[in-house]
């Protein structure tokens, strides 16, 4: 079997920690993994399949020889080295917005549209978190009835700011039954100047604001929908919250199929659809939760029902953890993807 380099960049991040351990676990055929990450985290050490690795620093010649380039540390860092990594001839796997939208760099959710990865001119971009939990859920939908509009609201755990939010939470809430005062450096944008607490609270925004009063979070979720199904036609619309929640986001998801539909029949197109577990049944309480689905690596559906004004419209809800099938998983299942095609 073939064996390939693989660097990690932003090695000791949380998403990049996660793809490190799913490497491992998925037995990814590595003759080397070179984990690499800013000049202050140099030196550490990760474990990888029992063998302690120093962490390098991300700089252009720590490319030199790697075949595959997962990148998780941020778009500026990716807008600054994966062009550097390309140039060296790695394969670059970008999990920023760095370069989602640029024409000429595959957007990719395995399960959803695999082939696009032939495009790619040496970067290959992984998708928003909220965006590909969706896209899951909604590909069979697509390929059996097509879809015209849909609406969707997130509820993203702070996981997805990274661990200093998970840090502030726990401290926060530590804080608030000890009537001390909270500590406000994160949420809900760090490089914001104004911050609120999320414990005990839920705060509807992820991401900047922009002059069309979304925020770039949904804006993502609008843009990287049409993208990946290839299709601009659909119209999406989404509310993105941070709720206290360390792992695990939630998605309500209303959709307008183009035709009618038999609800029977959908459940059977969900829970066929690799990737995807169906959870549902609200007489018995059945349906996801982020503390069930942490840890796991499929996108979870309940609450699946006919919407009561349209005809063709349906609701569900939509779980996954987001620092795997949001991120690191995804990365690899595109990486998977693109070493069957070698």
């Amino acid at each position: 079997m073939k064996t390939y380099t693989v660097a990690v960049v932003g090695a000791t991040g949380a998403v990049g920690e996660q793809i490190i351990k799913f490497l491992a676990e998925r037995k990814f055929p590595i003759k080397e993994l070179r984990p690499l990450a800013s000049k202050r985290s140099a030196g550490n050490t990760i474990l990888f399949n029992g063998e302690e690795i120093v962490v390098q620093e991300a700089v252009p010649e720590a490319f030199e020889g790697v075949d595959i380039a997962l990148f998780s540390a941020g778009g500026s860092i990716s807008e600054k080295l994966a062009p550097e990594a390309v140039k060296r001839g790695a394969v670059v796997i970008d999990n920023t917005n760095a370069f989602r939208m640029d024409p000429d760099v595959p957007l990719v959710v395995p399960e959803v549209n695999k082939e696009a990865i032939r495009q790619h001119k040496g970067i290959i971009a992984n998708p928003n978190c909220s965006t590909i939990q969706m896209v899951v859920a909604l590909k069979p939908l697509y390929e059996r009835y097509g879809f015209d509009r849909v609406v969707v609201t997130t509820f993203q755990a702070v996981s997805g700011s990274g661990w200093q939010a998970v840090v502030e939470l726990e401290d926060q809430v530590r804080a608030s039954v000890n009537n001390d005062q909270l500590p406000l450096k994160v949420m809900p944008v760090g490089k914001l100047d104004k911050h609120y607490p999320i414990a005990f609270n839920v705060i509807p925004q992820c991401d900047v604001g922009l002059e069309n009063g979304y925020t770039l979070e949904e804006m993502k979720m609008v843009r990287e929908t049409n993208k990946i199904f290839a299709d601009d036609k659909i119209q999406v619309t989404a509310t993105c919250v941070r709720v206290p929640v360390y792992r695990g986001h939630s998605e309500s998801v209303y959709v307008e199929l183009k035709e009618d539909f038999d609800l029977e029949e959908v459940r059977e197109l969900l829970a066929n659809f690799p990737g995807i577990v169906v959870q549902d049944n609200i007489q018995e309480q059945v349906y996801p939760m982020p503390n069930e689905v942490t840890g796991q690596t499929e996108v979870y559906v309940g609450r699946i029902r006919r919407d009561l004004h349209h005809s063709h419209a349906l609701n569900f809800w939509v779980v996954a953890d987001n620092l795997l099938k949001g991120a690191a998983t995804n990365a690899i299942q595109i990486a998977e993807a693109l070493i069957s095609e070698d």
